[in-house]
């Protein structure tokens, strides 16, 4: 992409950051909160461009000065500096134009947002819930080398060990959570020895995963008479008070019919400002799904965002093997990725986004 098509993008980026810079100053700004918020927000996502663009600025400068120093410099030796000095500057510019056109691409805006993690044990039986299990401490391994916080919803677990079903919101103060994981959405398969297998017969089972943005309380109005609320006893694990208090919640949608519950917590309270958080999320997901739709068509990475039932990933334990469909990747270190370590499969998944949206946008023509 030309030079100066580039700039002239920035130039209209430094624009609007000069723009939402005075707004974000204005005494006046904080009279509307949610617009305030909005507009901090954005304030902080267009930083990292200004300094890069600034540094564009001052490379293209520097090129300029070299060439200038070659064309009227007589001195041998500092012509041979600015030729150096050209050279090297000239050869950083396609990976910083790179750099800055995957920043100029329009984000997602669900990016930055924390996130809800949602593994179910699907085709398989007993050892479909014990797969579902191997998933959910694959996850809470990467989780905790990123430092990001999690916290269960809801879990019930398999008859045979893992889960039928866990629910948990992942979160961080420095991290987009959502946008790392929304990757992981779709059908994993297994192929392997069940335990419970006796002839040495590889079965093929699976699990879904669900990733959902957490909706902010800016995101979602609520209208309380929509909601309907019932408490009751607690289930499972978590001491005296199970089965004897009426901690557990189960909040019902009127209007849209989506029915949250949590139990995770001993304190009704608790309990109900989880569900009240997942409500919401799962409210907004309903509308944040359209775009999923209108974008899953055009992007393989996304497909399993647009379509939930999509096989994404099979862990083949006899060959050690992991493959990624939707980019035909595969890697032969499953017990690697089983620790934890699926780095690599998300940057590949980014990158084949990244490449898939500049050919969209234009940027590569």
């Amino acid at each position: 992409m030309a030079e100066n098509l580039i700039l002239a993008k920035l130039e209209g980026v430094k624009q609007r950051f000069d723009e939402v810079q005075k707004l974000v100053n204005d005494p006046d700004a904080m009279s509307d909160m949610k617009r305030y918020v909005e507009l901090n927000k954005e304030f902080k996502e267009l930083e990292p461009l200004i300094s890069t663009y600034e540094e564009y600025k001052n490379v293209l400068a520097n090129i300029e000065s070299a060439k200038e120093m070659l064309r009227d410099e007589k001195d041998e030796d500092m012509r041979e500096m600015a030729k150096e000095e050209l050279e090297t500057l000239t050869n950083s510019l396609p990976e910083r134009e790179e750099q800055i056109k995957i920043m100029l691409l329009p984000k997602d805006p669900e990016d930055d947002k924390n996130a809800i993690l949602e593994i179910r044990g699907g085709t398989g039986g007993d050892e479909a819930a014990i797969f579902a299990g191997d998933l959910y401490r694959m996850y809470m391994k990467f989780f905790e080398k990123r430092h990001w916080k999690t916290e269960i919803t809801r879990a019930t677990e398999g008859t045979m060990g893992g889960y039928k079903e866990i629910v948990l919101t992942v979160s961080s103060n420095n991290e987009g959570v959502y946008g790392i994981l929304k990757y992981e959405s779709g059908v994993h398969r297994v192929q392997r020895v069940p335990q419970t297998e006796t002839q040495g017969r590889i079965h093929t089972s699976a699990a879904s995963v669900v990733v959902l943005p957490e909706a902010g309380e800016f995101d979602v109005e609520l209208n309380p008479a929509d909601i309907r609320k019932d408490t009751y006893c607690s289930s499972g694990p978590g001491g005296q008070s199970v089965n004897t208090t009426y901690s557990a919640i189960r909040l019902t949608h009127i209007p849209s019919g989506i029915v949250v519950t949590c139990q995770d917590e001993k304190s009704q309270l608790k309990n109900l400002d989880k569900a009240m958080k997942e409500l919401r999320s799962r409210l907004y997901a309903m509308e944040y799904q359209k775009y999923l739709d209108s974008i899953s068509s055009q992007r393989k990475t996304m497909v399993s965002t647009g379509d939930r039932s999509a096989k994404i990933r099979t862990y083949n334990y006899p060959q050690s093997r992991v493959t990624d469909h939707r980019i035909n990747l595969t890697l032969y270190n499953l017990p690697v990725v089983m620790d934890g370590e699926i780095d690599e499969l998300i940057e590949k998944l980014q990158i084949a986004e990244n490449a898939e949206r500049l050919k969209a946008s234009g940027f590569d023509e």
